[in-house]
């Protein structure tokens, strides 16, 4: 097992008996104490959650409802938040050990990786109902949507591989030997090819969501398990951050090699871009979060700031928030809501 599973999972035991008698339908947020200003991001609101103060994962943001899905992991929840109103519209269970979590606006749904389950749950966004289990998966984590074959690619941290679902029928069609243990998973626009770090053996993975095959692997020369990354399509670069090493790749879509290597934060876990400001977010299990800027080519370090917990991080480009979930702030989890002046 590794650290990071370990991580995920070894709270979740400890808190399983106050999560089941924790119920919550719907709640309505409110507001704690201010954050602390950062170098860059100023404060906006400390948001309550419901549940345990316990670890939370992957976050996904639905721009077109404005609904933001916060996988709530050692609660075995997922927080539906709206980030129009500032309120919590909703807390789900059913979802043990959930990490990885993905809307998909076209389809009006959610996905989410139930590790507790060794499944992918499938949920209706309008009525927050269970539409479909996906079983055949070890420790699923990482989800990404290729539109132009209508599946879901979801990858298996400790099985090494990537599993394929139809998403019109909500069934597994394949399974992807990876080789080695599987990081974070992403579709790009441009290639319309689904791309998967291989933590174990310091590569990224690109596969054709035609064929459901490899159709290349690139080695990351400086990396020691990426698993995190996200990619700006547009300018052809990935942002990849490594567990291992606490070091965040600038990967060069176009020749397939590492072009830069900066130092961020123990741990960095999830990535958020905002292309609009052309801003980078690492967020990190050590709690310290990095703000690069990538104007032109390359990343540039504006800052860093620290927040306990904080190893996720969601960016809204049109309204210039970062949302930040903390399990523990006096005692309380809460999300943190920031935003660039």
């Amino acid at each position: 097992m590794t650290n990071r599973m370990f991580k995920k999972i070894g709270a979740y035991g400890l808190l399983a008996l106050l999560t089941a008698v924790t119920t919550w339908s719907v709640v309505r947020a409110l507001p704690v104490r201010a954050a602390p200003d950062s170098p860059l991001l100023k404060e906006v609101a400390d948001i309550r959650l419901p549940g345990p103060s316990s670890r939370f994962d992957y976050q996904s943001f639905n721009p077109v409802n404005g609904r933001l899905y916060i996988s709530h992991m050692d609660a075995g929840r997922v927080v539906v938040f709206d980030t129009r109103t500032n309120t919590v519209v909703a807390n789900l269970d059913g979802f043990p050990e959930v990490t990885g979590v993905l809307v998909v606006p076209s389809r009006g749904l959610v996905y989410a990786s139930v590790t507790g389950n060794h499944q992918v749950v499938v949920f209706n966004e309008k009525t927050l109902k269970i539409v479909a289990r996906v079983p055949g998966i070890e420790f699923p984590d990482g989800i990404a949507y290729a539109p132009t074959r209508n599946k879901i690619f979801v990858s298996d941290e400790s099985g090494g591989g990537e599993m394929v679902i139809d998403a019109e029928t909500n069934r597994k069609i394949a399974t992807i030997d990876l080789g080695g243990q599987a990081g974070n998973t992403q579709y790009d626009p441009i290639s319309r090819h689904i791309f998967v770090a291989v933590q174990t053996r310091n590569q990224i993975v690109e596969i054709d969501p035609k064929t459901d095959s490899i159709v290349a692997r690139y080695d990351l020369p400086g990396s020691d398990r990426p698993h995190g990354f996200t990619i700006d399509a547009p300018a052809r670069q990935m942002f990849i951050s490594c567990e291992g090493n606490a070091k965040l790749l600038v990967f060069d879509m176009r020749t397939m090699r590492v072009t830069s290597i900066h130092t961020v934060g123990d741990g960095p876990d999830v990535l958020a871009f905002d292309p609009n400001l052309r801003r980078l977010y690492v967020a990190a299990e050590s709690g310290n979060m990095t703000i690069f800027d990538a104007q032109g080519t390359g990343l540039r370090k504006l800052g860093e700031f620290y927040a306990p917990h904080a190893h996720t991080v969601c960016v809204v480009p049109a309204t210039r928030r970062v949302y930040f979930p903390l399990q523990d702030i006096d005692g309380k989890p809460v999300l943190r809501v920031m935003a660039e002046e």
